[in-house]
Formats: C-alpha cells, sequence, structure tokens
C-alpha cells in the first residue's frame, strides 16, 4: 500500500542538527511514531510531502529550514523577569505556561538563565532558528478508521485512544 491521503503512517525516524548530532531518534520499537496523512497537521508539512507516495521499507530524507520546521528563532519572545514571581525551587531548564506581552494569547516558556534577582525564559521552541534533517524509514501503511479521519489522527500501539 503506497502512503495517501487517509493512511496511517508508521515511521521510525531520527532528527539532527546541520552538525550530524542526533536529535531525536525514534527507532523500530515501542518508540516507532504513526500519523494520520493527508493534512491534518500530524506531522511536518515537509516530511509528508516527502512521503506521499511511498510504501513500507522506502526511506525519506529532508532538510527542513527553520521556517518549515520550528519557526525562526524571535528575540522579543526572550524575557526577564523578577525572580519574585516564580516559585523558590526555580532551575534551567523549567517550563511554565504565560500569556505573551501584550496578548492573552498562552505559550511555553523555559527557564533560561537564573540570578539572584531576575528569572530570563525564552517562548521560542528549543530548535527554532535551526536548519534540521529529518531521516525516516516507512514501517507500516494501513487505511485509517472512520473514527481516526472524524478525530483527525491515528489510534492504536503508537498514539492514542480516546
Amino acid at each position: 500500500m503506497q502512503i495517501a491521503k487517509n493512511t496511517i503512517v508508521t515511521i521510525a525516524y531520527q532528527l539532527c542538527n546541520q552538525a550530524g548530532e542526533t536529535l531525536e531518534n525514534a527507532g523500530e520499537n515501542n518508540d516507532a511514531i504513526s500519523y494520520l496523512h493527508g493534512g491534518y497537521d500530524g506531522i511536518f508539512p515537509t516530511v509528508e510531502e516527502a512521503l506521499e507516495g511511498k510504501s513500507i521499507g522506502d526511506r525519506v530524507e529532508v532538510t527542513m529550514e527553520p521556517e518549515y520546521a520550528f519557526g525562526e528563532y524571535e528575540a522579543d519572545l526572550l524575557r526577564v523577569e523578577p525572580r519574585h514571581l516564580f516559585p523558590a525551587e526555580i532551575e534551567v531548564g523549567m517550563q511554565f505556561e504565560g500569556a505573551a506581552e501584550g496578548t492573552e494569547e498562552f505559550m511555553l516558556y523555559t527557564v533560561t538563565e537564573l540570578t539572584d534577582d531576575t528569572v530570563v525564559v525564552d517562548g521560542n521552541h528549543p530548535l527554532a532558528g535551526q536548519t534540521l534533517e529529518f531521516n525516516c524509514t516507512v514501517l507500516d501503511v494501513r487505511s485509517a478508521t472512520a473514527d481516526e479521519i472524524a478525530h483527525g489522527h491515528a489510534h492504536g500501539d503508537h498514539d492514542h485512544h480516546h
């Protein structure tokens, strides 16, 4: 079966930065991922496009520029906040949900630096601004069920159930 709209695709993948360092690695075991193919936002659109028409065993390699991966780095998403606004046990790497300045839109901020008086938080994805290499092997392709299509995502071993 070939990958087409409304198929469930299971892949093993490796995500690397331009230096060749592995950032994520989902193998052929329990950590393979499955997604509903066909514009349901279950995977990067450029990867989905490259997988169109592929079959079990096919390999795909995609170079994703920042705009097609995690976006460009936005310096205005870096904020310095007073330390007293945060819990005493705060550490670098912790994440907090908060409203972007001047909006009511909530986003995830990561603590990147601490001083006695301030906490620096970054609303950018950790991989924002990076060109990434996405390499994958197709492990399985099957027709999606009516429920999966209605819900817009895969159900089963490699995804969540309702």
